[in-house]
């Protein structure tokens, strides 16, 4: 492994341990690519464990043909497409597959989200559109996000299954998940507190306040 590549292998171990710890990827769900360069991403391998990976276990793959070139474990089933999403912006170095728990409960809507805070439609890039569904690891999935996928927005979310976020760096795509995850909350906020003599709505209230 080269310098280069273990850097790259390294950032992705600490960063999907920061991301569980935050409560963004949920047990072995979710996932995560960096660019390397021009030719070759890493990406975290398959039903990992989080909080058991090491840098070795990370798989090197070639962007074009999905060649597994290095790294013990099983490429993630989404590796089709973080690939995707990379080719398609050359901008971003970073892709980032969450099952962040209240964005995803907004994907059960079908419904694009509004992204109203000005420092989050900056980072974002405007309201978030939602990809139709299609199940994980399918090109079915990755060409239904990457037809979504266009210069200067960084959030997509995926019709029962999550959001995709992205960035320059590994971190501006991590900053992007935070930024996701408060916008659908206060989306949820504003939709429950419309009707606040709904006990149903003010418990699931509480629960977004707490």
């Amino acid at each position: 492994m080269s310098p280069l590549e273990r850097q790259a292998c390294e950032a992705v171990v600490r960063t999907a341990v920061a991301l569980a710890d935050q409560g963004f990827l949920a047990g072995v769900g979710g996932n995560l690519a960096l660019r390397i360069d021009a030719r070759h991403f890493a990406v975290t391998p398959s039903a990992s464990d989080y909080y058991a990976m090491a840098p070795e276990d990370i798989c090197i793959l070639r962007l074009d043909t999905l060649e597994q070139l290095a790294g013990n474990g099983k490429p993630s089933v989404e590796s089709g497409l973080h690939a995707r999403v990379l080719k398609t912006r050359p901008d971003c170095n970073a892709s980032v597959h969450t099952h962040q728990p209240v964005a995803s409960a907004f994907t059960l809507l079908d419904r694009p989200l509004p992204v109203t805070s000005p420092a989050a439609r900056q980072a974002i890039g405007g309201d978030v559109p939602m990809c139709a569904y299609a199940p994980s690891g399918t090109r079915w999935l990755t060409a239904n996000v990457g037809k979504r996928v266009h210069a200067r927005l960084n959030a997509y979310l995926m019709r029962n299954h999550g959001a995709v976020c992205l960035g320059a760096t590994v971190e501006d795509a991590c900053h992007v998940v935070r930024l996701l995850e408060q916008e659908a909350i206060a989306w949820f906020r504003q939709s429950l507190a419309a009707q606040p003599h709904n006990p149903l709505h003010q418990q699931a209230l509480n629960a977004l306040t707490a």
